[in-house]
């Protein structure tokens, strides 16, 4: 039995386009913090939460999703159930399903997340 060759139609096709997003995009605004979506579908999201000094995300608990938050720039103090921690960039933290979390900017600068949730919190 010979090597196996992979035809033209045996190769994955992707569903649409490769769309790409730059990691660097902010919004700003003093009034709320600002979720600027870069990805999304039925199964997940991918934003940059961009927060002012003293400006945060309230606890809240995702049931069935986990999510990440990863500073891509300033510092954000993260809370994961009972546990908090002060994030820098580069740095991510897990806070799975069911267990409250929260986000705040305790200043001096501004602060940009990136955050992603699995399976989608709020799926279309």
């Amino acid at each position: 039995m010979g090597a196996r060759s992979i035809t033209r139609e045996a190769r994955y096709t992707p569903p649409m386009p490769i769309e790409k997003k730059r990691l660097d995009v902010r919004r700003f605004d003093a009034a709320k913090m600002q979720k600027l979506n870069l990805f999304e579908t039925g199964r997940f999201f991918l934003d940059v939460y961009c927060l002012e000094p003293g400006q945060a995300q309230k606890p809240h608990v995702h049931a069935d999703s986990d999510k990440l938050y990863a500073v891509l720039e300033g510092a954000a103090e993260v809370t994961v159930g009972a546990e908090r921690a002060t994030l820098g960039p580069g740095e991510v933290v897990l806070a799975p399903a069911g267990v409250e979390h929260a986000l705040e900017n305790h200043g001096p600068g501004r602060a940009a997340v990136l955050t992603f949730a699995a399976p989608h919190t709020h799926p279309k």
